[in-house]
């Protein structure tokens, strides 16, 4: 991979647009990586990759009817030695 300073990736952004379509190139600012430039096919692998991770989601973001299904949820009984490790 390629990394280069910010202000050489303005003036030359034709010559990287070039280059990206073979390996992705690291933008830095002041020595740290600010961001990346890939080509349009590693994106769209990317966030098909992404759409399989895990979501999480807080509270109040859930649907109402997630809400009352984890209500009435219980534990496995296989689990209720579990209960000993609540109490003070």
């Amino acid at each position: 991979m390629r990394t280069v300073p910010a202000t050489e990736f303005s003036k030359n952004f034709g010559r990287y647009r070039d280059i990206v379509q073979r390996e992705p190139v690291a933008v830095t600012n002041h020595d740290r990586i600010s961001g990346y430039f890939i080509s349009g096919v590693e994106y769209d692998a990317y966030m098909k990759l992404k759409e399989y991770l895990p979501k999480s989601y807080g509270v109040e973001e859930l649907p109402e009817e997630s809400l009352q299904a984890l209500a009435k949820s219980e534990m496995d009984r296989r689990h209720a030695h579990l209960d000993s490790l609540l109490e003070d």
